[in-house]
């Protein structure tokens, strides 16, 4: 094991609440901008609700997604200083500028959709990680 590794004591507790708290506040921010984001992609309430969609492995996808993103968001602050809800509020959102908001920008540039899509979208994941970051941050393992 290296030195870099004997360093990260993952709580996966608190990873697993960071996910769950993330997925909860996903489900309020999309019902908040359902019609925003279903215009943007160019849906409607009626389709929303005829997809046939696996609501299963959507959902399970969502919450598995999150837990990988607060063990990252919790990684990345173990490697680099002080564990704290402020450390990890401030981490979730340069990793969001760094690599959400920059790929999703690039996306939507190519494919044309509207910036309201990108605001709803992304402003999701800025505030999602800055949340779970929080969480990871604060809940130190004993």
């Amino acid at each position: 094991m290296t030195d870099l590794q004997s360093q990260v004591r993952q709580n996966y507790l608190a990873i697993a609440v960071a996910a769950i708290a993330n997925f909860a506040f996903e489900a309020c921010w999309y019902s908040f901008f359902l019609k925003t984001w279903l215009s943007g992609i160019g849906r409607s309430e009626e389709w929303l609700n005829h997809t046939g969609a696996n609501v299963y492995l959507q959902f399970g996808t969502a919450l598995v997604a999150s837990a990988v993103m607060a063990a990252g968001i919790s990684r990345v602050m173990q490697h680099t200083g002080a564990q704290t809800a402020l450390r990890g509020i401030r981490i979730g959102a340069l990793l969001w500028g760094g690599f959400v908001l920059t790929v999703w920008c690039t996306e939507y540039v190519f494919e044309m959709r509207p910036l309201s899509l990108l605001g709803v979208n992304a402003g999701f994941w800025l505030v999602g990680m800055m949340l779970m970051g929080a969480i990871v941050g604060a809940w130190k393992k004993k």
